[in-house]
């Protein structure tokens, strides 16, 4: 177990985690909603330092990442646990379970840098389950990696308070970030959050210089409102990213929404022109 950076002792012997927004209060020998933070007799430890679950080589298109390096692998690595709770999580074999439940590898960071340079990747992909929520682990990799100069790459739904994630920043060379809509209503529904937290995520980034793609998953009857598609780009536009690359990618049936047909692809394609229309240079359609 690996004492974490952002938390705080409360009287009653509870700790407030400071990660991310949900501030996630513990008793003694609980976790947080993440399921990897746990008060352990007043320290909050993470209990997947170290221990990732999942380790694969990609092509960093699979990010997706298509305008960062395009042609070149990744070594993609996961550790469980993430704060959101999505229901149509398509990784929730190691997302929504206990580390216990999960099987995995013990990697310091710096064996993950050394098994990168080993197999000739030029970067690292903190990918598949919500890479803020082992951000310790990810954050020493990331360092050690800059250091051999690997670049690192972070796939994330973007919910993270700003300390944490400026403490990151400095390592990040790219980040896709899971737009999931432009409503809060539905980021409460469907994932169990907020959508501020999100778009001050993006900001923060593109402030400091990380190269940034969006994804968004258009679920039918869920966001595929095309006026809210509409300001979504429209927000993005704005905030000086007509040229950040958005790709729309198609839903299908997984976990909880079993119940929901596929994307039609010509609704991703009516979002695409929406984006086109409203200034977004670089527009993809995924899982099609």
């Amino acid at each position: 177990m690996k004492e974490c950076r952002y938390y705080q002792r409360l009287d009653d012997g509870t700790v407030e985690c400071l990660l991310c927004p949900h501030h996630c209060q513990i008793a003694n020998g609980r976790t947080g909603r993440c399921r990897s933070r746990r008060n352990h007799d007043g320290l909050l430890v993470s209990e997947v330092y170290a221990k990732p679950c999942s380790l694969a080589i990609d092509p960093i298109e699979k990010k997706p990442l298509y305008h960062f390096h395009p042609g070149t692998t990744c070594l993609s690595i996961a550790c469980t646990g993430c704060n959101f709770r999505c229901l149509n999580c398509q990784n929730h074999e190691i997302s929504q379970v206990v580390p216990s439940d999960a099987g995995y590898y013990d990697l310091s960071p710096e064996a993950v840098v050394s098994l990168c340079l080993e197999h000739h990747c030029p970067g690292i992909a903190y990918t598949y389950t919500e890479p803020l929520t082992y951000i310790e682990y990810v954050t020493e990799t990331a360092r050690l990696a800059h250091e051999k100069g690997l670049w690192n790459i972070l796939v994330t739904a973007g919910y993270v308070c700003q300390k944490p994630l400026a403490d990151l920043l400095p390592y990040l060379d790219a980040a896709n970030i899971d737009l999931k809509s432009f409503s809060n209503d539905i980021y409460q529904r469907i994932s169990g959050g907020r959508l501020q937290p999100v778009l001050d995520t993006i900001l923060a980034m593109r402030d400091a210089g990380v190269w940034i793609e969006l994804t968004n998953l258009i679920i039918p009857g869920i966001n595929d409102d095309m006026d809210m598609i509409r300001q979504m780009c429209q927000w993005i536009v704005a905030n000086g990213l007509a040229s950040t690359p958005l790709h729309f990618s198609r839903f299908f049936p997984r976990y909880k929404m079993q119940d929901l047909p596929p994307t039609p692809v010509s609704t991703l394609k009516s979002a695409l022109h929406i984006a086109q229309e409203a200034g977004i240079q670089h527009v993809y359609l995924g899982n099609v």
